[in-house]
């Protein structure tokens, strides 16, 4: 058996001048709720949790045009 760790993936989120803002490692439910874990500028490391009414809160922010490019978005080149 290898004795090299497997490498966990990672989501980064950039800031407006494309510096890490954070890096996500693990999303997972809790209950009702749906947990981020990960850390912030690549040093602090952070819990953040998102209920279902916060969830529909963000939900509300989103337009016709910006839900038509999520759609896509996955599919699109960097």
């Amino acid at each position: 058996m290898s004795s090299a760790r497997k490498k966990v993936p990672v989501a980064t989120i950039l800031d407006a001048n494309d510096k890490e803002l954070m890096a996500i490692r693990k999303i997972e439910p809790d209950g009702n709720t749906l947990v981020i874990r990960g850390k912030i500028f690549g040093a602090m490391p952070m819990v953040a949790k998102l209920t279902p009414a916060e969830a529909r809160a963000a939900l509300k922010l989103l337009d016709l045009r910006t839900v038509l490019f999520l759609l896509t978005f996955l599919f699109r080149k960097n």
